[in-house]
């Protein structure tokens, strides 16, 4: 099923996206969680009552309501570098041994939908398109093979980077974290209809033309190799989101470089998922 967190006139809470309208988890149940984070938590216990409520016609269009971050506030955004073989090769950079690991920081989430702000200190905006993982148990020292149990779901994600600041200092989350600069969304897919994770179509449009084209198969460490690292260093929690990497394609890479300018209108698809789309616009 697909997993969002809405605003309507009423505030802020979740649902189920079905065709194309809303269904409204608390008018499905008034016991059930009205954010992600704890339906996730408690996942054991509302299962079956959010499976049942996918049989309930919807309750709003879903263009009558605005899409929210499906985690509007995790506890954690972690996101691996040079994860594909074509983006190593544009980067000039060898194939790391070791995972490369960094943080964005809460406030860079945005909307699925939402501008994404060109910074006032930079132009050299840049785009990745990510299939994003989300972790649905605590757990700890998880085993590549049972890696797949502790993940929720996915969604589509852009770790949109300045570029300049990236390289300002040895760690890159100076330029990974700017305010709205981690969308993801529109929902989160469930892991039992995704199944395999890396088999997935990837792709990145800017204004239209296409930039990115790959699959997660082509992945250097895949997912269940990533959550097996992080978890060996930290507790993951419900509602932790992982960027699982970024293939060729991004416009700091291309001759000449082509970054992204107020106006232009990004789009990341994965297959099974769904798309995001988010026009630059100048901070305010």
């Amino acid at each position: 099923m697909k997993l969002v967190t809405f605003t309507d006139n009423a505030g802020t809470r979740i649902g189920i996206a079905k065709d194309d309208g809303i269904i409204d988890l608390k008018k499905a149940d008034a016991d059930l969680p009205r954010d992600m984070i704890t339906l996730m938590s408690e996942w054991s216990t509302h299962r079956a009552t959010v499976e049942r409520a996918t049989t309930r016609k919807a309750d709003a269009p879903l263009k009558s309501v605005k899409l929210e971050a499906p985690v509007p506030r995790p506890g954690k955004i972690l996101a691996i570098g040079l994860n594909y073989a074509d983006h190593i090769e544009e980067s000039g950079q060898k194939t790391p041994e070791q995972q490369v690991w960094f943080c964005k920081h809460v406030t860079s989430i945005n909307a699925p939908f939402a501008p994404v702000q060109m910074p006032k200190v930079s132009m050299l905006l840049d785009y990745e398109a990510e299939l994003v993982a989300i972790i649905g148990k605590r757990c700890k020292h998880v085993p590549k093979e049972k890696a797949h149990e502790v993940i929720f779901g996915y969604a589509a994600g852009n770790d949109v980077t300045v570029r300049d600041w990236q390289f300002k200092t040895p760690q890159w989350m100076l330029g990974k974290s700017f305010d709205t600069h981690a969308p993801f969304g529109p929902w989160i897919v469930t892991s039992d209809e995704i199944g395999d994770p890396h088999t997935l179509g990837i792709r990145a449009f800017v204004n239209g033309e296409k930039r990115q084209e790959s699959n997660t198969k082509h992945l250097v460490f895949n997912i269940f190799d990533q959550i097996a690292l992080l978890s060996q260093a930290m507790t993951l929690e419900p509602g932790d989101i992982i960027f699982t990497g970024t293939p060729g394609g991004v416009g700091a890479a291309m001759k000449p470089p082509q970054f992204m300018k107020i106006g232009d209108v990004t789009r990341i698809e994965i297959d099974k998922i769904g798309a995001i789309e988010a026009t630059v616009a100048a901070e305010p």
